[in-house]
């Protein structure tokens, strides 16, 4: 469809004559008594000689303003005073979105210049080509921009980078943010319904609550996502899962600020065992270029062969093991033994090595206990399994460590890469949120969990897996990640991070206003559109901490456990710190 050039807009300049105007970068003057800002969305039109006219749209990426008759710095004061006569000029640099027809000629120096408005801004940047538009916020003229779903979905490409300073950059507000409109925009149609997403909450209990109401919501932020086609409400359908407390032998979840619709995750050690989760120990990228990875490995693969399930702990070669603590010492006993370590490591391998093998698996003990489960009843639910779970799955991992948090990452996305891969369907979608993405990928090294996010970047695609990932630095992060992420975004960024090669796609001037961008400010970058995008999400709908909750949805007071013993309470209190009873419990 051509540019609409029947009414673009106002004429707000003319091009300007003295500087070079080529077809992919202009300059023009802005006409006295308007103004052009950053992000300005026009459009000019060139006539040519037996062809149809040319449609030249872009998208403001630089302003100045001078005084023309000015020759020295001193003449400023001069000018002010009216003692020396002087005009202000302003002019607005131009980069070029869109050419229609594709005849690329450079706009004729006083050509006017049009504000693009309607369909002409619409046009412009290339949201009519949009089939499947997905709301992302408003531009800075306050009008929605889109993101194709096109290239978010897997249809032609997939993943989202975010990267941006942590606490300033409203990361995970625009992961949330660019779920919620996924889900409510209709944009995945009948699919909608049955996909799936899987958020890792790693800083606080800040995603405990997105089927909450924010109860700070004001008229104008609901007028807002009215403007964007969306409804100022909560995710509708939520399921929380958290570590179970350290000591506590009823496995109760380890949350303090939501406790009603949380379910406690666990393995047991039968599963741990049979399905070879000991790499995950190690998820340390340093740690896996070391000579012990193999006795890892050799371990993992005998533990599957000789570990049989105990009344929820195991048996290996006739001793009863109940506890993570009990098969650590089990294990290293077995590796100090000069007769039984052949068979659990190998003969290639020397008494230095298990030993590195060994003082690493013990320091896990603390950390990975209450993970690793041999006290708790098996047929209890306690695995995350986002096919059988809501449509958002929020895994909690604020209270653990730094290693249990690397466990419990690497150990879940490799089931549900898994499982898709089993499904051998790309639908329903999976949409997995992780944040410090530079933790579990880094550039350097290579662990467990670093190659199934790497298997997720590369053939999640096909299988439906869409890795939503944000980071305070993407120059940290495995190349081959960020560069499959067909959808880049930037917030707030350190000076010397905006300087790296992985900014390479941002404009020198949006380069310098990464530095100064307000929380809930984002620079999008995407395929359908050469320049990227300066967007405002709006508040979020739903509660983003405890003090800003609402009324408890019904479905929260239900957890899994619940679901399948109704006389069981899990956790103590509610959102507003009063006690349950079973009488509070909906049957």
């Amino acid at each position: 469809m051509p540019v609409d050039t029947q009414d673009p807009g106002p004429v707000v300049g003319r091009v300007l004559g003295t500087e070079d105007a080529t077809p992919l970068q202009f300059w023009t003057a802005v006409t006295p008594g308007a103004y052009l800002q950053l992000d300005d969305v026009v459009v000019t039109r060139r006539e040519l000689p037996g062809r149809e006219p040319v449609t030249i749209a872009g998208v403001v990426t630089q302003v100045r303003a001078r005084h023309e008759g000015a020759q020295f710095d001193s003449d400023v004061f001069a000018i002010a005073e009216g003692t020396l006569p002087a005009l202000i000029q302003e002019a607005a640099e131009i980069t070029t979105t869109r050419v229609d027809p594709e005849l690329y000629v450079p706009p004729a120096p006083g050509a006017p210049v049009h504000r693009a408005e309607g369909v002409a801004r619409a046009q412009a940047l290339h949201f009519d080509r949009m089939e499947r538009p997905v709301p992302m916020g408003s531009g800075r003229d306050g009008v929605p921009v889109y993101l194709n779903a096109d290239f978010l979905d897997g249809t032609r490409g997939a993943h989202v980078s975010i990267s941006g300073i942590s606490g300033v950059a409203t990361k995970t507000s625009f992961a949330t943010f660019l779920l919620y409109s996924v889900f409510r925009s209709g944009v995945l149609g009948a699919d909608g319904v049955n996909s799936k997403a899987l958020i890792f909450n790693v800083k606080g209990e800040d995603l405990l609550f997105l089927d909450y109401p924010n109860a700070r919501l004001d008229e104008k932020t609901t007028e807002a996502y009215s403007r964007l086609g969306l409804p100022a409400a909560p995710f509708a359908d939520v399921r929380v899962y958290a570590p179970p407390r350290i000591g506590d032998a009823s496995g109760t979840p380890d949350v303090s600020s939501r406790l009603t619709g949380v379910d406690a995750f666990y393995w047991t050690l039968a599963e741990f065992c049979a399905t070879g989760l000991l790499p995950y120990v190690f998820a340390d990228a340093d740690d896996e270029r070391q000579q012990y990875t193999m006795v890892v490995h050799a371990v993992a693969a005998h533990l599957q062969r000789v570990a049989v399930p105990a009344e929820g702990g195991v048996s290996i070669e006739g001793k009863r093991i109940s506890s993570y603590g009990d098969l650590v010492d089990f294990l290293v006993e077995q590796l100090s033994d000069e007769e039984t370590r052949r068979d659990w490591a190998g003969s290639a391998v020397g008494i230095g090595t298990t030993n590195a093998f060994a003082r690493r698996l013990i320091s896990s003990k603390k950390d990975l206990s209450r993970l690793i489960r041999g006290d708790l009843a098996q047929r209890r639910p306690h695995s995350i399994n986002t096919s059988e779970s809501a449509q958002v799955t929020v895994v909690d991992l604020h209270n653990l460590p730094d290693r249990a948090q690397r466990f419990v990452v690497g150990v879940t996305l490799k089931a549900e890469f898994e499982r898709k891969e089993k499904a051998g369907t790309a639908k329903p979608l999976l949409f997995v949120v992780l944040d410090e993405l530079n933790k579990y990928a880094p550039r350097d090294g290579t662990s467990p969990i670093k190659e199934v996010l790497l298997d997720i970047a590369e053939r999640g695609r096909s299988l439906g897996v869409i890795l939503i990932g944000a980071q305070q630095t993407a120059s940290e992060v495995e190349r081959r990640i960020v560069t499959n992420s067909a959808i880049r975004v930037v917030g707030r960024l350190d000076p010397a991070e905006a300087g790296r090669p992985e900014y390479g796609f941002l404009p020198p001037a949006q380069r310098q206003r990464v530095l100064l961008a307000k929380p809930g400010t984002m620079f999008v970058n995407q395929p359908d559109i050469p320049v990227p995008l300066c967007v405002e999400f709006p508040f979020p709908a739903w509660a983003t901490r405890v003090s800003e909750a609402g009324a408890a949805p019904a479905a929260s007071l239900r957890s899994i456990v619940q679901a399948s013993d109704p006389f069981a309470v899990v956790g103590g209190r509610g959102v507003t710190g009063a006690r349950i009873s079973d009488d509070d419990i909906p049957f």
